[in-house]
């Protein structure tokens, strides 16, 4: 079977797969510098459904693959709206429900939902009105997750989607500008005690698992700019991220280095959620 070109997609016992019933953006921080969405688009214009140019990447709804998850029968990981932020202002509210709806019906899939604007997904998704519609619990297929391309852009996003509804939050550092060396508050905290033999000894009734005190984000992608123009990445700012995760027991996905630079075997480490512990 043919893998995704978007290796994090490439989930075992899953077909890869990208889904756009909305596609354009524009540029929100200097991770979009070199967007390759845009210059994909810009060879698509006028064609499957994008705009002429110059519009071509103006943000599009397209009603004909919205309901194309409920016709995949194999189980696939899913980008959402890889060809946009789902929740980009020009996104209108009922769109963003519509794509929710076509999710939590298309159960078999596990749907992940990036973005750079996590302040109006907190907006939409933690609203009393969502939860009228019944999604009163995140939906256990669809993973909510924000790019952060430094510290600063991790400081800015990684708070507002620790504060919104998911069953598994993460973060992708793609493409990584610089280091990140201080990700430790957003990390689950667990208390370990229960693992121990004296504590076993103490409380025999207690169980034996860690007791998570405070939720957090709980994978990590990581990865350099590809393709023209692309910023050079230091390896040991990927190593600092990857260690960190290491010591909170948080999943670790290294993408691939950049253009010209060969990944070192260390770096080859390519893991997933712990499903079930997210809570």
């Amino acid at each position: 079977m043919d893998k995704h070109r978007i290796e994090w997609l490439n989930r075992p016992g899953t077909v890869g797969e990208s889904w756009n019933p909305i596609t354009g953006c524009t540029p929100i921080s200097e991770g979009c510098a070199n967007c390759y969405a845009r210059r994909m688009a810009k060879r698509l214009a006028g064609r499957c459904g994008y705009p002429e140019a110059p519009h071509e990447f103006d943000v599009t709804l397209h009603p004909d693959k919205l309901f194309q998850p409920w016709h995949w029968r194999k189980p696939r990981t899913v980008f959402v709206c890889s060809m946009s932020d789902l929740f980009h202002e020009d996104v209108p509210t009922q769109s963003i429900l519509d794509v929710w709806n076509v999710m939590e019906r298309a159960h078999q899939h596990t749907f992940i939902v990036l973005t750079k604007r996590p302040a109006r997904a907190h907006q939409i998704l933690g609203h009393d009105r969502f939860h009228v519609r019944g999604y009163m619990a995140p939906l256990l297929n669809v993973w909510l997750g924000v790019t952060a391309e430094n510290q600063e852009r991790a400081d800015e996003r990684i708070p507002w989607l620790l504060k919104t509804p998911a069953a598994v939050r993460f973060v992708s550092v793609e493409p990584m500008l610089g280091p990140m060396l201080d990700m430790w508050d957003y990390f689950p905290k667990y208390d370990y005690r229960p693992t121990y033999a004296y504590w076993r000894t103490a409380f025999p009734d207690a169980g034996d698992q860690p007791i998570l005190e405070r939720e957090g984000v709980n994978w990590v992608i990581c990865g350099a700019e590809t393709g023209a123009g692309a910023r050079p990445m230091d390896l040991q700012w990927a190593r600092d991220l990857r260690d960190q995760c290491k010591e909170a027991d948080v999943p670790f996905f290294f993408k691939r280095a950049g253009p010209g630079q060969e990944t070192p075997p260390d770096l080859m480490v390519r893991e997933f959620p712990h499903m079930g512990k997210e809570k």
